[in-house]
């Protein structure tokens, strides 16, 4: 059962940059790629926990500002390392506002 928040309109985050959403259970990172896609993953990256919102946004891709690790934004994993994930939350678009799965937040602070 998705619990869907109005967190931005579209246009508050620039293409290729992030925004970070605070909750009780962390920060969240949304990005905007160059392709106008739209994706949220936790805002710490697996291997030191840099703050991903502050890398550098490529494809569908980050890379964090710390140590060059590249997240995949579609799936959290790190890219080219050999263990590292971030957890992912859907997210969608509709009428220029952002919206995210509240409940995804609920069952992490649960577990």
């Amino acid at each position: 059962m998705s619990n869907w928040i109005d967190i931005a309109a579209l246009n508050d985050i620039p293409l290729r940059g992030a925004r970070v959403v605070k909750s009780r259970v962390g920060c969240v990172a949304v990005f905007r790629t160059a392709e106008d896609k739209v994706f949220a993953i936790d805002d710490k990256c697996p291997h030191e926990k840099g703050p991903l919102s502050e890398g550098i946004v490529h494809g569908t891709a980050v890379t964090c500002p710390l140590h060059n690790w590249v997240i995949d934004l579609e799936t959290g994993m790190a890219r080219g390392a050999d263990e590292g994930r971030v957890n992912t939350y859907e997210i969608k678009v509709e009428d220029g506002r952002i919206l995210l799965d509240g409940a995804r937040l609920l069952a992490r602070s649960a577990a």
